[in-house]
Order: C-alpha cells, then sequence, then structure tokens
C-alpha cells in the first residue's frame, strides 16, 4: 500500500484541495510540505502527536518536512479555538519555546543531511515593512470573506482584536515565504486550521498566478488531538521533566475503550495489518491493545528502555497497588504542621486533585486509598515519619497513583 491511500485508512486525511495531485506527489515522494507550531509553552503535548506522527510517516515514504517553528506568529497567537485572547508572550521566553521544540521534534524527524528543515517565521515575519505587506499581501485578501471564517466567527460575540485578525495573513504569508525560499508545496494541518490553510494556498496562487503549485491538507482528528492532551491536572507533555515517561504511558493506558483502537490506527507504526485484525477485539482483549497503544507511543517518544520500565510499573500496580517507578512527589517541611499532614492536603500537593474541595469530594465518595487502604475521614492525618523511606502509595480512583515522600 502505498503512503496516501495508507494515510487514508488511517483515518489521517480529511479534506484536500486537489487530490489527485497530491496523491501523486506523495506516492512519488516529491512533495515538500510544512506543519506549523506555535510555540506557547516550553514543550510539545500529546496534541502535537498526530502532526508528528503524520511528518515521520511522509519523510519514510522520500517526502521531505518543514517544521515551521511560530517565533514569529507565536508573538500574535492564533484565535482559533479560543473564546479569549492568548496570553502575550516575550521575546525571550518563545525563543526559549522554540529550542525545545527542536529538541523534541528531533525525535521524530530526521534532519541530517538536508533531509528535513526547521525554520522560524520570525526570520520573515519580524523584519516585515507594514505597508508594504498591505500592499503586497493584504490586497489579496476580503475582509468579509475572513469574517466568515470559523476561527474568527466564534470570536466575534466576546470581541476579536485586531491584533489576533492578522492571523490569518501572517499564516497565509508563512506558506508564501516556504514556497519561494524551499519550493514547500503542501501544508497541512489540523481540521480547525483549514481556513488559515486555504488562504495560503490562494495567496500564492493570486500573487504568483495559477499555475504556482500549493495545494492542503487537514488532519481529520487534529482539533480532537489537541483536546488529547488536556487532563484534569493540565497538559500531557512529551517533556519527560513536566510529564514522566510513565505517566505518559498511563495516560495512553487509560484512554477509553472507544478510542483505543481509533488511536492505535492513527498514532502508531504497527501494520494496519496487524491492527485490523484487532477490530473484533472486545472486553478483556481491549486492556491489552491499551498495553499495546501505551508501550508504541511511550517507546516512540522516551525510548525503549522507559517504555518497557512503565509498562512494568503499570503492570505491577494492576497487580498489587504499588510500584517502583510510579511518578514520586517529595513533600518539604513547610508541608506538614505539628509533624502532620492531612489527607486532602496530601491530595492537593500529589497533584492528583487540583483543589480540597475536589479532594473532599474523592474521599467522601470513596475515591482515596493510602498504601491499599480506603480512606473515609476527610480529616485523617499522616506523620511526617510515614513518609521517610519508601513514603506512602496514594491512589484516587482506579488508575491514578502517587508515590508520596519525606524531602
Amino acid at each position: 500500500m502505498k503512503i496516501f491511500e495508507e494515510l487514508k485508512a488511517r483515518g489521517l486525511l480529511a479534506q484536500l484541495t486537489d487530490e489527485e495531485e497530491i496523491r501523486e506527489l506523495i506516492n512519488e515522494g516529491k512533495a515538500t510540505f510544512y506543519i506549523g507550531f506555535d510555540p506557547t509553552a516550553d514543550s510539545l503535548h500529546v496534541g502535537h502527536f498526530m502532526a508528528l506522527c503524520l511528518m515521520k510517516r511522509l519523510q519514510e515514504a522520500g517526502n521531505k518536512p518543514i517544521a515551521l517553528i511560530g517565533g514569529g506568529t507565536g508573538m500574535i497567537g492564533d484565535p482559533s479555538g479560543r473564546s479569549d485572547m492568548r496570553t502575550m508572550m516575550t521575546r525571550e521566553q518563545i525563543d526559549h519555546n522554540c529550542e525545545c521544540f527542536k529538541k523534541q521534534m528531533s525525535r521524530f524527524i530526521d534532519f541530517s543531511e538536508g533531509k528535513a528543515l526547521m525554520v522560524n517565521n520570525a526570520d520573515w515575519l519580524l523584519d516585515l515593512n507594514y505597508v508594504e505587506l498591505l500592499r503586497e499581501v493584504g490586497v489579496h485578501f476580503s475582509v468579509n470573506r475572513m469574517l466568515s471564517a470559523e476561527c474568527y466567527k466564534q470570536r466575534m460575540e466576546k470581541g476579536l482584536s485586531f491584533l489576533e485578525f492578522n492571523y490569518m495573513i501572517m499564516q497565509s504569508y508563512d506558506f508564501l515565504a516556504l514556497y519561494e525560499k524551499y519550493g514547500c508545496n503542501m501544508q497541512f494541518g489540523g481540521d480547525d486550521q483549514w481556513s488559515n490553510m486555504l488562504g495560503g494556498t490562494e495567496l500564492i496562487r493570486r500573487k504568483l498566478g495559477k499555475d504556482a503549485y500549493a495545494m492542503t491538507i487537514t488532519l481529520l482528528l487534529n482539533s480532537e488531538g489537541k483536546k488529547m492532551g488536556k487532563t484534569q491536572k493540565g497538559a500531557v507533555w512529551l517533556d519527560p521533566n513536566k510529564t514522566s515517561p510513565f505517566e505518559f504511558y498511563q495516560y495512553w493506558r487509560n484512554v477509553a475503550d472507544a478510542d483505543v483502537l481509533k488511536c492505535i490506527r492513527m498514532l502508531t507504526f504497527l501494520p494496519l495489518e496487524e491492527i485490523e485484525r484487532m477490530d473484533a477485539w472486545e472486553g478483556s482483549q481491549l486492556n491489552q491493545a491499551k498495553e499495546i497503544l501505551a508501550y508504541e507511543l511511550t517507546k516512540l517518544v522516551h525510548g525503549e528502555e522507559e517504555a518497557l520500565k512503565a509498562q512494568e510499573s503499570a503492570r505491577a500496580l494492576f497487580a498489587s497497588g504499588a510500584a517502583a517507578n510510579m511518578p514520586t512527589v517529595a513533600l518539604g517541611g513547610g508541608d506538614f504542621i505539628d509533624g502532620q499532614i492531612d489527607i486532602l492536603t496530601m491530595l492537593v500537593k500529589s497533584g492528583l486533585v487540583p483543589s480540597k474541595s475536589e479532594a473532599r469530594r474523592a474521599v467522601e465518595q470513596g475515591g482515596v486509598m493510602v498504601d491499599g487502604e480506603k480512606v473515609t475521614n476527610i480529616k485523617a492525618l499522616y506523620p511526617i515519619a510515614s513518609l521517610e523511606g519508601e513514603g506512602l502509595v496514594l491512589k484516587r480512583g482506579k488508575k491514578n497513583f502517587r508515590r508520596v515522600i519525606k524531602e
């Protein structure tokens, strides 16, 4: 099966312009394509996962990826999927985040010997002359059409700043710059980016003529993929210092039964024939599928050794309620009062709940255990000595564990 057909079979492609031309380019390894990443944090998260996996698949088929870091667009902020304006970042924050992205992307993409490029749109966006941009680029955009785009419509009620209104023009200009500088003939993005992406394709063709070769594809579930990166306590990061390999493994091990085979198909590199055999799995077999998903993705992000350690720890958790490599939280002297800590504070400090009110509900509903024993008293206290050595194993719900120790 050729790469375009495989992408379709895995459910990765949604909307396309010029499908036959795209098929030919990708299958013959002649696509130079880009995907953009705005550096809004100092780590990529699992919401970026699908895009990174797609870049890896296409590169292995002979195509050339361009990872575009949004050092320039990051100073504006994409309004897509937002009900409010993004927090403004300093140039120093953006530069730092860009460097972090580069290191993480190298696990997925081979940047050696010109096989891929990593560029920063700050290199051309920050030096633009505003009047010149209006004359050369702005003339090709209809305000009426821009306002009809979904990414703007959902912001109109609360107010769309002129700063954010320019985002589509900036992203469209990126495609033009990449086309002219590097021969980039294709762009990929999430389904929430469709309007912005079409703007880039149309800009190239209007500015350079109808024969200009520029195409767009969107990923079927990339906007859902962004939601994948969010949990009750925040984002699931690719940086092991922010989300440990064990936590990363557990995240995928705990996906819903209805989603596990879809995730295996879209995100792993297992052969489709093997995945198709799993389609008939049900009941306890879905737990095996979740283990496969968690192991394969942890190996991809953190390496085989960490994936094996996470798998062994997770199996030990399910078997005995404890594991050597589970996430550990160290509490300092300031966390104790009169040499003790109460259960609600310990739940919050461990990161298992975001607030004491949620901690109280978890205890009252019978969902909290300490060292295998259910906690029913919201005023339960634990002496500092109990957290020395191996500490206490704190559990919330069926699958969320922390080892809590004295610092």
